[in-house]
């Protein structure tokens, strides 16, 4: 088993599977035999001490996986105990010939009945699979809220049933499994949506299944990989000064605001920026460099353009405190007018862009939350929620820059802006939904890129780390996280 980056929809892995059976001659059956003896595996090393494995079947092949598990089990010495949401006389196919040889086996199915599962150790989901969309039958979710009730361990086979294999989208109900097996490849469902809400720890078995190189197994996204990490940021060769990495010139800071552009500058120098300017208001410069003084500070009164310093940085940051007002929308032209080879976009300075779109230069980078997203195409907070693969890649064919579309599961959307690749962050947590975060994310991202000539690159590595900097601090706990304690573990993520 392994955690690769690729993730398909459902009819890619469909496909996948059709090309194996059809092209390849592997009989379907192989497959889930594979599939079977996959998660008989897992469960023993998962849960060793697991004795009685109630397997709870539905009508089609993911209740055939379900039924092979079964009469593996009990050929390894567990109980087994067969729960048919389905009448077997329901099932065709590889599923029809899975029951036949678990009944040939010695085995029964016994019709669904929630009295049947506590008196299990742990409880296998072979209920629906990856081609159920929302909502539920009456019956089905009676099944699926019962599963939950149990209060038993639970292993989902390739989906927890009632999650759509796409959106992640859940109806009434779905299974929520400590930990989900999924076959072949990632479905975009389990990362999406309420999907990994109910999808627990997720694993692949690939069952020897190779994607050809077509195009229609083109992934439809990946995920940020932590070996990004290391090859972005190598380690430093010993000659190195302050100038081999980077300037960052940080913008926005308005009147009563220091706050923001702080925590960019600091989130800058974490990274492994060289120099960091913060270019604000002159009343917050006490607030701003009084703890940390290995910030430049440059009040905005003292010259009457910011351009020449916008192009003099090798990366601009601009839009945390910044606002929207006459002194914000002046900063704001003067940046654009500047066209730096590389910016980060957030905060006002992206509301002040929906406000007037225009295109961006390829090698800036925009960061909105889905509040902002919206903004910036016209639509409604909840449209771009229910779909943000669509909503990532229309910010980025729409405005032209990598776009990072944050929130639980951040998107990236970079190259073609006809043909984009997408990458997902699996990693981060509810504690970072707080104020700041954003802003530590903004001077992240330019830091890494004030070290690296590539903005795509930079998006995704700053991504990953704020995460993975989030989780390292919500380690006492989610509640009550600040950004401040992810500025902390900054400097243990970017030195891999």
């Amino acid at each position: 088993m392994n955690r690769p980056t690729a993730i398909y929809s459902a009819a890619q892995v469909r496909a996948l599977d059709a090309f194996e059976t059809e092209k390849r001659r592997v009989p379907g059956y192989t497959l889930m035999t594979r599939a079977a003896e996959a998660a008989l595996k897992l469960l023993r090393a998962r849960w060793p001490q697991a004795r009685r494995v109630a397997v709870v079947c539905g009508a089609g092949n993911n209740g055939g996986d379900g039924y092979v598990l079964a009469r593996l089990a009990q050929a390894a010495g567990l109980e087994a105990l067969v729960l048919a949401a389905a009448p077997p006389d329901k099932l065709s196919g590889d599923a029809r010939r899975a029951q036949e040889d678990w009944v040939a086996a010695g085995g029964s199915a016994h019709p669904f009945a929630v009295d049947a599962l506590p008196g299990c150790d742990l409880i296998v989901d072979g209920l629906l699979g990856i081609g159920f969309r929302p909502p539920a039958r009456a019956e089905t979710l009676a099944v699926i809220q019962a599963l939950n009730a149990a209060r038993r361990p639970i292993l989902a086979l390739d989906i927890p049933s009632g999650i759509d294999a796409d959106s992640g989208a859940v109806g009434e109900a779905a299974v929520r499994a400590d930990l989900t097996l999924s076959f072949v490849g990632f479905k975009s469902g389990l990362f999406l949506g309420a999907g990994p809400e109910h999808a627990g720890v997720v694993v692949l078995d690939d069952l020897g299944v190779v994607a050809p190189a077509l195009r229609e197994f083109r992934p439809l996204m990946r995920r940020i990989d932590e070996a990004e990490i290391a090859s972005a940021l190598p380690r430093r060769a010993r000659e190195a000064h302050k100038g081999s990495h980077g300037r960052v010139l940080i913008v926005g800071g308005g009147s009563g605001m220091p706050g923001a552009v702080r925590l960019a500058g600091v989130a800058a120098l974490r990274a492994g920026a060289g120099l960091v300017t913060v270019a604000a208001a002159e009343e917050n410069l006490a607030a701003v460099t009084g703890a940390h003084p290995e910030l430049i500070y440059l009040p905005t009164s003292s010259i009457s353009s910011l351009e020449e310093p916008m192009r003099a940085a090798a990366v601009l940051a601009i839009g945390p405190g910044l606002g929207t007002g006459d002194w914000a929308r002046r900063l704001w032209a003067q940046a654009l007018r500047a066209q730096p080879a590389a910016a980060v976009v957030d905060a006002d300075a992206l509301n002040l862009l929906a406000q007037s779109p225009v295109k961006l230069p390829a090698g800036w980078i925009i960061t909105p939350h889905p509040g902002e997203a919206a903004r910036l195409l016209g639509v409604p907070a909840a449209t771009v929620q229910a779909d943000r693969l669509a909503a990532v890649r229309q910010l980025h064919a729409k405005y032209g820059a990598v776009a990072v579309l944050k929130g639980a599961g951040t998107l990236v959307a970079c190259g073609a802006p006809d043909t984009p690749e997408i990458f997902i962050c699996d990693r981060g947590n509810p504690g970072m939904a707080t104020a700041g975060m954003g802003d530590v994310l903004t001077g992240l991202i330019a830091g890494v890129r004030a070290q690296i000539a590539d903005s795509e690159v930079a998006a995704r590595v700053g991504v990953l780390v704020h995460a993975l900097a989030g989780d390292s601090a919500a380690s006492g706990g989610q509640r009550g996280l600040i950004a401040s304690d992810v500025l902390g573990e900054l400097r243990g993520w970017v030195n891999p």
